[in-house]
């Protein structure tokens, strides 16, 4: 890592190399492969998520479940990978991600001031 580059920069670039280590570079893929790459790391985020919660005692009955802290972490970054993967698919950058991030943000923030009283079908439009 450059002093100068950023973290998400990084991943993005870290990811990029691990996926084209198997084979999956979204710059040379046609519609139809990006679709079936997008339905493939779906699923691996439904996974992860699964794993996840998994790592979680949710069963708030049973005294038995321990929580396993250090797995919730490794599944967390997991799902940064296929986030990340799919980004990329989608012709996103780290800046790109950012950008979008910070603007559903201020509308989630907004939401959140205003009560949420009603879904708003444009509200995410400008992202």
């Amino acid at each position: 890592m450059t002093p100068t580059q950023d973290k998400l920069e990084r991943i993005f670039e870290l990811q990029e190399k691990l996926n084209l280590k198997i084979g999956v570079d979204p710059k040379s893929m046609d519609q139809e492969s990006k679709m079936q790459w997008l339905l493939n790391y779906t699923r691996a985020i439904s996974q992860e998520l699964a794993e996840l919660v998994d790592c979680i005692p949710w069963k708030w009955w049973a005294k038995y479940q321990k929580p396993d802290l250090q797995n919730a972490r490794v599944e967390v970054v997991d799902l940064l990978h296929f986030l990340v993967s799919t980004a990329q698919l989608l012709d996103m950058s780290a800046d790109d991600l950012f950008e979008a991030y910070t603007k559903k943000h201020l509308v989630n923030v907004k939401r959140i001031d205003g009560g949420y009283h009603s879904k708003d079908e444009n509200d995410c439009k400008h992202i």
